[in-house]
């Protein structure tokens, strides 16, 4: 399907080839939205300057525009093309022509949205929550980014790996299988013990660490037995780590994320990478002894004083930490899982950490041109006060009680709603949960990921307005207009005509989808999808308003409506399905 801004940029670059000479035809033609038409092209201002630069004479950017419209031939897309101000080329589509591009969206499964020219291999991280310990509000944003970003790239046809980098190792489950000892071993299956509990569990754990030597021995000559094998402590870790899984499970469900136990890769994983991923940054002489640590000095990053910053890839004592585990993850997904992208949905304070394990990771020749490796940075979330979102009592937000309590504000704003018919409690129940969460996910998804954003309830679980119920609501609403015609969507196939303005900028507004998704993925960015699912929902209110659907003044407008509405049904539901926001039928 065409996008209307690439559509427009590749005839500008032939008619600018043929203007000028082929040497012009990759000039970026600056393609935007405009007040004065549908679109507008800004490449005349920087073009007037690079000629007057090569001819050594002034130029006028209106002559310069007039010359590209004397060699653009867009007679088959634009009713009307015209030189504005001091030298934009403003472009009004044909009528018929976004007809039948909306037509043929309509009847194409994938609504207009090719499948990757290249197909990728990509691995997405994110989630990754600590074995033993509750999810936390600041697990929200790479669980719920990681998964749409996972969404999008799967639908654009790249072969993604879905990788769960759990903390599932380390000193902190010698303290911990002491603590299961001490409780009963089967104390992680049952409902009703502290281990269902994971914060708590934790923190009981680390107090008698902390408050008995004895404890704390015990929990120290675990460790040596984890780290050497021992199968009676692995049985017991295994243990911790299945109630953990039950654990995170729930919570996914809930969310309506696509992670499986399958894409579960811990640190635990990568354990008999590291000595070898080590030996070989040793062997080709990055890896170097400084200060009894072993290091590596990746060039271009310096502390305050000018002195190089290390990458410590082993202790002084001889252990491993997170960067020798990151490397060894690099060196598997390269060597093994052969990827050709990997994209850590990882908070933005580890910036700086990421940065350079990539580019040890460059040095030893693990990433390179065919390999692409990015952190999408995700700000933090805070509360109504500006602030990093915290409990009353100053602690961690627990993520299950954070999703309660939307699905609560969520009831209440619902219930508020007059209706001539209400639902029945399990279909309320249905309904309101899927509100809640959605307003949840889509609070989130609506912001640029590496932005902090305020959560605020009221503002999230409003029906009007850049909120998940009101794109919800706007589904809704087209599956009522169906309903009350007796008939399906799909089989809403109608010649769509475009007779008023506001029908005219709904079928435009979706022939974007395609482009859309491709620059969210390649960006690995949703919320470039939010705002166009926000777009399309909000240029159906307007037509909805303008535009009687099943009151039309003939047949032939009201089929066409029903197919535009069809069309724009199909866009709402994907759009925010690979966003992971779920779509009540009726609200």
């Amino acid at each position: 399907m065409p996008d209307p801004q690439l559509v427009l940029a590749t005839r500008v670059q032939d008619a600018l080839s043929a203007a000028f000479g082929p040497s012009y035809a990759n000039t970026d033609p600056v393609i935007r939205p405009s007040q004065f038409a549908d679109l507008q092209a800004n490449v005349a201002l920087p073009l007037a300057k690079r000629l007057q630069q090569e001819r050594g004479e002034k130029q006028n950017p209106r002559s310069v525009a007039e010359e590209i419209l004397a060699h653009l031939d867009v007679a088959d897309v634009a009713s009307g093309v015209e030189v504005s101000g001091p030298g934009f080329i403003n472009f009004t589509f044909d009528d018929a022509w976004i007809a039948a591009q909306a037509q043929a969206l309509l009847a194409d499964k994938r609504l207009g949205v090719p499948r990757a020219e290249h197909p990728q291999r990509v691995v997405v991280e994110y989630s990754s929550p600590n074995v033993a310990k509750e999810m936390h509000v600041g697990h929200l944003r790479t669980t719920i980014v990681g998964d749409a970003i996972a969404r999008i790239l799967d639908f654009l046809g790249h072969e993604v790996i879905r990788d769960n980098h759990v903390g599932d190792w380390g000193t902190p489950f010698g303290m911990l299988i002491e603590h299961l000892l001490d409780l009963g071993e089967d104390a992680a299956a049952r409902d009703d013990s502290s281990v269902s509990d994971l914060t708590a569990f934790y923190q009981a754990a680390r107090q008698k660490f902390d408050g008995d030597e004895a404890f704390a021995v015990r929990s120290r000559n675990r460790v040596v037995a984890l780290q050497a094998g021992d199968p009676e402590t692995i049985r017991l870790w295994t243990v911790l780590v299945e109630a953990s899984k039950r654990y995170f499970n729930t919570v996914y469900e809930r969310l309506g994320i696509s992670l499986t136990d399958d894409d579960i890769k811990g640190e635990s994983f990568y354990n008999d990478l590291l000595a070898p991923t080590v030996q070989e940054l040793e062997d080709k002489g990055i890896a170097v002894v400084s200060d009894g640590a072993l290091c590596a000095f990746p060039p271009g990053f310096t502390g305050r004083e000018g002195e190089p910053l290390p990458v410590i890839i082993r202790k002084r004592d001889g252990g491993y930490n997170y960067s020798t585990s990151d490397l060894a993850t690099i060196r598997y997904r390269v060597d093994t899982e052969h990827v050709d992208r990997m994209i850590y949905v990882v908070g933005a304070p580890q910036a700086l950490h990421f940065q350079m394990v990539f580019a040890v990771a460059r040095m030893a020749g693990w990433l390179n041109e065919g390999v692409r490796a990015e952190h999408a940075q995700i700000g933090n979330v805070l509360g109504t006060d500006g602030k990093i979102l915290r409990t009353r009592a100053g602690g961690t937000v627990k993520l299950a009680e954070l999703l309660d309590e939307a699905v609560q504000r969520a009831g209440q704003e619902f219930d508020a709603i007059e209706r001539d018919t209400p639902f029945d409690e399990a279909t309320r129940a249905d309904i309101v949960e899927k509100v809640g969460i959605g307003a949840v996910k889509y609070a989130d998804l609506s912001v640029s990921l590496d932005s902090e954003y305020i959560f605020d309830f009221d503002r999230m679980i409003a029906f009007k307005g850049n909120t998940g119920p009101y794109l919800q609501y706007a589904t809704a609403r087209i599956r009522s207009i169906f309903r009350r015609a007796g008939v399906a969507p799909e089989s809403a196939t109608g010649r769509i005509v475009l007779g008023e303005p506001a029908e005219r900028a709904l079928a435009l507004q979706l022939l974007s989808f395609g482009a859309v998704l491709e620059q969210a993925g390649e960006a690995a960015e949703p919320h470039k999808l939010a705002g166009f699912v926000y777009a399309v929902a909000d240029a159906f209110t307007t037509f909805f308003e303008n535009c009687p659907v099943l009151k039309a003044p003939d047949e032939a407008t009201r089929d066409s409506r029903l197919a535009l509405c069809a069309a724009t049904l199909g866009v709402l539901t994907t759009g925010l399905d690979l966003l992971g926001v779920p779509v009540p039928e009726r609200m």
